[in-house]
């Protein structure tokens, strides 16, 4: 098998002329940078958790691209890669990422403090506590295969995907459909899910499909339901790992850094404490938001 494609977590191989094979690391990944610690078993949950929703999505009639997945390796339908995809092309792997949030978390939450973001554009009347639930479902559009992902508009997004209005509308209602589900699915198990990150290509006659992975502890951000209805938000996600980088200093030395564009500090490895911490939460999670067990 031919490699493809190497991100920071997960390994892209060339199956078959129609196929590909996703193969899940243990690597974990903050702030676009990889952490020199391999997390037990990761890369296991991501795959089985991101099957667990393919499957689920397909029995509701939402076109995706998974066909199987053992362990850590996952086969799906092969998509084009497109320079400048345009409106005419079929086939191909839409270059953009969809985000939509729920709660007040994460850069939103940070753009909102900096400014940069007007909390009543989102509906709110007076400046939001983190963790308040969103008035409506906010629908961001960001880059995929640039250095860092950037925030798109909708005209932008039109460009680069090679989309019409209609179709990121369409994306839209899709996410809206999917997370309906997750929902209603890991509220049995007493979980909130806080925003997502999703992706898509057009097959043929541009039909919409999900690809790439989604419904994870990586793509997703989680929180406990009841504790959360008790005025605690307890981080069921890597949220708490990038948290650890904010506390002993790395992440303000990483912004930092960028914005002058010096050369980027190397990221320092994880306690090994904290690595077992790490694996029993995505062994944990996994049954949470699937209700199923790891052999």
């Amino acid at each position: 098998m031919e490699l493809l494609r190497k991100g920071k977590v997960k390994e892209v191989y060339s199956f078959n002329d129609d196929q590909l094979l996703f193969y899940f690391t243990d690597n974990i990944s903050v702030f676009d940078k990889i952490i020199p610690s391999k997390i037990p078993r990761k890369g296991e949950t991501l795959c089985k958790s991101s099957a667990f929703w393919f499957r689920k999505i397909g029995e509701k009639g939402i076109k995706n691209h998974y066909i199987s997945c053992e362990d850590s390796k996952m086969i799906v339908k092969r998509f084009r890669i497109l320079d400048k995809p345009g409106i005419g092309d079929e086939n191909y792997l839409i270059p953009l990422e969809f985000i939509t949030r729920y709660y007040l978390a994460g850069s939103l939450y940070d753009r909102i403090k900096e400014g940069k973001v007007d909390y009543k554009s989102l509906g709110y009347r007076n400046m939001p506590k983190y963790g308040e639930k969103l008035p409506e479902p906010y629908f961001e559009i960001t880059t995929k295969f640039e250095k860092f992902d950037r925030k798109l508009d909708w005209k932008e997004a039109q460009e680069i995907g090679g989309l019409t209005k209609g179709e990121i509308e369409e994306i839209r209602e899709i996410i809206l459909k999917i997370d309906e589900i997750i929902k209603n699915d890991v509220e049995k198990r007493n979980l909130i899910h806080v925003d997502g990150k999703k992706e898509f290509a057009l097959g043929k006659g541009r039909e919409i499909y999900v690809v790439d992975t989604f419904g994870t502890l990586d793509e997703d951000r989680w929180w406990d339901k009841e504790k959360y209805e008790n005025g605690e938000i307890v981080q069921l996600s890597k949220e708490f790992v990038r948290q650890y980088y904010r506390r002993i200093g790395y992440h303000e030395k990483l912004m930092e850094a960028r914005k002058k564009g010096l050369e980027e500090p190397p990221i320092p490895p994880l306690p090994d404490e904290m690595i077992k911490e790490v694996s029993q939460l995505y062994i944990d999670m996994y049954y949470r938001i699937t209700g199923e067990k790891l052999d």
